[in-house]
């Protein structure tokens, strides 16, 4: 079973012309202004509160940098299942036929991701703070900022009746696109840097 992300729905009202939802571009507009301001808010948040050097540590790990490393790793993988149950009920997988359990696959996974990104910014927020010292941390800090705009857009997109076909895979390209440089940026430059280590 595929996915035609073009289908419209039975149940809903009509839309105004060209099949477009009541409202305009300014259902679209809101979620995106909103994204922006969850993204800015985080930033300015981040450059002017005084980084407290930590925030949490787990019991079992060696550093509270172990922790986070870990916890975005976990993020990530349920990041990648998003990407793949995404392209499989999008039928973007050559052969693959998407299990009847891969919308909830898809739903859970980014749930599971969310929830173990949330500690790790706050973390880098409260800890840490926006930083610019380096061309890593500054492009981390920046592109921390943008993904938890970017899923709040997505999670607002998924409210409004009649999206254009492209605008989820889109949005939610970004927020993995976002998710996999933070990644990058932090736990595979930790364990690179520091090894393996729990």
């Amino acid at each position: 079973m595929s996915v035609d992300p073009n289908a419209r729905a039975r149940d809903l009202p009509p839309g105004g012309p060209n099949g477009q939802p009541p409202g305009g571009a300014a259902v679209y507009l809101v979620p995106v202004l909103v994204g922006a301001a969850v993204a800015v808010v985080l930033g300015v948040y981040g450059a002017l509160h005084e980084p407290a050097g930590t925030a949490f540590n787990l019991a079992g790990f060696s550093s509270t940098g172990a922790v986070k490393s870990w916890l975005a790793t976990a993020a990530f993988a349920c990041g990648l299942g998003q990407l793949v149950s995404a392209l499989a009920m999008y039928g973007r997988l050559p052969g693959v036929r998407p299990a009847s359990w891969t919308p909830a696959l898809h739903r859970w996974s980014g749930r599971v991701a969310f929830l173990l990104a949330v500690p790790v910014a706050v973390h880098c927020l409260y800890a840490l703070g926006y930083q610019t010292q380096s061309a890593r941390a500054a492009w981390h800090s920046l592109l921390g900022c943008f993904f938890f705009g970017a899923f709040s857009t997505k999670m607002l997109l998924l409210r409004v009746e009649r999206l254009p076909g492209w605008l989820l895979p889109v949005a939610g390209g970004l927020v993995f696109a976002a998710l996999t440089v933070l990644w990058l940026t932090s736990a595979l430059w930790f364990f690179r840097t520091f090894g393996v280590t729990t």
